[in-house]
């Protein structure tokens, strides 16, 4: 049985890999990488030379051709994005719909698996999380808004479709989270000020990096804050509406 892993990796701060984030990656015979030259970095501190290869949204169907063929060959791959869980708003998530469809693990009750087969081999493929840091939950704890209940709506579409979230979000008697760019987190603080201004709202900012920053209010009081300091509009917000 090939096993494939889905490993997290730190968002900033490398200190935040875990023991068997590192014992996995030095262990399997290949690494997937959103960035090979942004994983590097990680592999070099913690010295592992396991080779790696790219696969990302723009891959080539050649890649997951060979991908596949050395899941049936026996060996073991894993899977990491430039920063934090792999398929959590990440093209990964259609690489790992497309060996569950292709291969499936044994079951534990003895059923027959749904193997994919080709020639003469059949092959069981398990995928197994090696969780760690999510900026969605690591912002969701310091951020002080409810957490009981919380929705995530990854990256806000630019265009279509942009105008019915905010509206959802005014709605909505969850905590609302989602990932915005410095290019846009002023419209986005507008959007929420014409749609849902008495909201309180953090914006968590280059979350466990040098300029950490986690800061609350309303839309108007956050979209006035970063406008005075336009130095605070750097880095990736995970912005959360309650």
């Amino acid at each position: 049985m090939s096993k494939f892993y889905v490993v997290a990796t730190p968002i900033g701060n490398m200190g935040d890999i875990t023991f068997r984030a590192v014992e996995t990656l030095k262990e399997v015979d290949l690494i997937l990488c959103e960035d090979t030259r942004e994983t590097k970095k990680i592999l070099q501190k913690y010295n592992i030379n396991t080779p790696t290869m790219s696969y990302h949204s723009q891959s080539k169907l050649s890649k997951t051709d060979k991908i596949f063929e050395l899941l049936k060959e026996g060996k073991n791959l894993a899977l990491v994005s430039d920063a934090g869980t792999p398929t959590i708003s990440d093209p990964g998530a259609m690489l790992i719909s497309e060996i569950k469809e292709s291969f499936s693990p044994k079951s534990s009750l003895g059923e027959i698996p749904l193997s994919w087969a080709s020639g003469k081999m059949e092959v069981d493929v398990q995928v197994i999380p090696i969780p760690g840091v999510s900026a969605v939950v690591a912002a969701l704890s310091a951020s002080g808004l409810p957490t009981h209940e919380f929705t995530f709506l990854g990256f806000l579409p630019h265009k279509k479709g942009r105008e019915t979230l905010f509206k959802e979000i005014a709605e909505s008697k969850r905590t609302m989270v989602f990932y915005e760019s410095p290019h846009r987190i002023l419209k986005t603080l507008e959007s929420l000020n014409k749609f849902c201004p008495n909201k309180k709202v953090c914006i968590a900012r280059e979350i466990t990096k040098i300029y950490e920053e986690f800061k609350t209010g309303t839309p108007y009081e956050l979209l006035e804050y970063l406008t005075k300091n336009p130095v605070k509009q750097k880095g990736e917000f995970t912005v959360l509406v309650s």
